[in-house]
């Protein structure tokens, strides 16, 4: 072995290795009644002549030993990830799974259908994306270096160094995972698999980050009185068309369309009904809401509504995010469409300098502790009845 590969093998221990005790977040224990795991939806199919299952989802579950919410969470990871995004941040605290258990929620963490422990046969879910780990440093580690969109100057709540061989980089390297490069199709699998995880565990909050945003409303549309309520963490964006982003002066450059409902790529109840996408017409702001800001698509006028997004709607925006030019655009379409959402940007509750993986950075328990905020006026606890005794 030569000495770069050693020491790239070394370096690569210390990332994946077990957080010290003296660096681990410090906190009462964590008391539950139950954990566990079980797959959900997917059917038997035939891969090479052998029976096997696909479009199944790979779930596990934190039950508090004191349950004091009426709905459990469902989270839901963005591209390229798993799972575990929820159960741990990058220095070594509790994560928003663990976070929402000390609150009273029932948990269920899941594995994108063709993710992590969900399975990933290529010959039936088509071809593979892999990470990129310089768009990792430039989106998420050294967004300031790069500087591809206006706020990305505000970022510092990473936890960790910023070249690619500090153990934070590296840890957040080893945990992207290939996925199914056909995105309308990741939408289908995991969209059904959300459906079956809901019809199995009964009325939910879902939670979504990133690429999992696009599955959110479809799942919502489906089960309309199973969703309580949508928490949606820099959801897929910005709505109809892409963006992306290019430095200054220009910043922006608009893409072709890419989210053919919207804010999904997948059916969506209309009102008025739309027998196929292409009879959704969309339009250009002709100036931004701001500086720093995209402009936005929207539907053309009359707007057709969302009937069946009728459930509290949160989206949470970090400050230095590449999600802070556009994510007020996914608000403005779900509220044109008749749904209503609250906007959270996280820099106007003094919660400031996240980038888009705000759940690893090193004021995640602050935004979990946002969002239950949210969460407890949206939708009221299940408080238990209170005991009278005789009074003689």
């Amino acid at each position: 072995m030569t000495r770069t590969a050693a020491t790239l093998a070394m370096l690569a221990a210390v990332a994946l290795a077990p957080v010290s005790p003296a660096s681990a977040q410090r906190s009462k224990p964590l008391v539950l009644e139950s954990v566990g795991s079980f797959y959900v939806g997917g059917k038997m199919t035939e891969i090479d002549g052998r029976a096997a299952m696909a479009g199944h989802m790979y779930v596990e579950y934190m039950i508090p030993a004191r349950k004091t919410q009426p709905y459990p969470i469902i989270m839901v990871h963005g591209g390229l990830r798993s799972g575990t995004n929820f159960t741990g941040t990058l220095d070594g605290k509790e994560g928003w799974a663990q976070q929402m258990v000390r609150r009273g929620y029932a948990v269920y963490i899941v594995d994108q259908v063709g993710r992590g422990r969900s399975g990933l046969y290529e010959k039936l879910y088509g071809p593979l994306r892999v990470s990129d780990a310089k768009g990792v440093m430039s989106r998420y580690v050294q967004q300031k270096k790069h500087a591809l969109w206006p706020q990305a100057k505000l970022h510092t709540q990473w936890p960790g160094g910023d070249e690619m061989g500090d153990p934070s980089v590296l840890a957040l390297t080893a945990s992207q995972l290939p996925e199914i490069a056909n995105f309308r199709r990741q939408q289908e699998l995991n969209r059904d698999a959300l459906v079956a995880l809901i019809d199995k565990i009964g009325p939910s909050i879902i939670l979504g980050h990133s690429m999992a945003g696009a599955f959110l409303w479809p799942v919502a549309d489906a089960r309309p009185d199973k969703v309580k309520a949508i928490l949606g963490v820099e959801p897929n964006g910005p709505p109809a068309h892409r963006v992306d982003f290019v430095g200054a002066p220009e910043w922006f450059k608009y893409g072709p369309l890419a989210l053919s409902y919207g804010v999904t790529d997948v059916p969506l109840t209309y009102a008025p009904a739309v027998a196929s996408a292409s009879e959704l017409k969309f339009v250009q702001q002709d100036k931004p809401d701001a500086e720093g800001l995209i402009r936005c698509h929207l539907q053309a006028a009359p707007a057709r509504q969302l009937p069946n997004l009728k459930m509290p709607i949160l989206v949470v925006m970090g400050e230095a995010s590449y999600h802070a030019p556009y994510d007020h655009c996914t608000v403005k379409y779900l509220e044109q469409a008749g749904a209503k959402a609250t906007f959270m940007r996280l820099g106007d509750l003094g919660i400031k300098g996240n980038s888009h993986v705000l759940m690893l950075e090193k004021n995640s328990a602050e935004i979990a502790g946002a969002m239950a905020q949210w969460l407890a006026k949206a939708i009221p606890s299940q408080r238990p009845a209170r005991r009278l005794g005789n009074r003689g």
